[in-house]
């Protein structure tokens, strides 16, 4: 296995059937993987744009009343508004997670077409995606 970055077009990534062996098996991998680094960037910014919205939804007094567990019968909608985005966030960040150690797993090809894949996609996506974060 290479250990120093190198331009080819043969590579095996991630799994097995991911083995490349052609010019256009390399582009369609580095395509593959500069997508997968738009899209971790996007979940970088829905999972900002849930935690905003998870803080607007806590209640604005912190008493100790608002603290304790609800009673029975009591329904608080901020607090339900509050776990749904607390699970949102959750579901977010391990997709976030899995797609960040595909795309480093991948990197560790030293295939450097793949390199540049996933270093433009994260680009590309950091340049598109965080300025919509204003209007979320």
């Amino acid at each position: 296995m290479q250990m120093t970055f190198y331009f080819s077009d043969t590579a095996v990534l991630l799994f097995d059937f991911w083995n490349v062996h052609s010019p256009t098996g390399m582009v369609l991998s580095v395509l593959v993987i500069l997508l997968l680094s738009v899209l971790y960037e996007a979940l970088k910014m829905g999972k900002a744009v849930l935690l905003r919205r998870a803080l607007l939804a806590l209640p604005r007094s912190l008493s100790q009343e608002a603290l304790t567990e609800p009673q029975e019968g009591d329904t608080d909608p901020a607090q339900g508004r509050w776990f749904r985005y607390h699970v949102g966030q959750t579901l977010f960040h391990v997709l976030q997670v899995v797609l960040g150690y595909l795309v480093m797993l991948a990197v560790m090809s030293y295939n450097a077409w793949i390199f540049l894949g996933a270093i433009v996609g994260s680009t590309l996506g950091y340049f598109v995606v965080y300025p919509l974060l204003g209007r979320g």
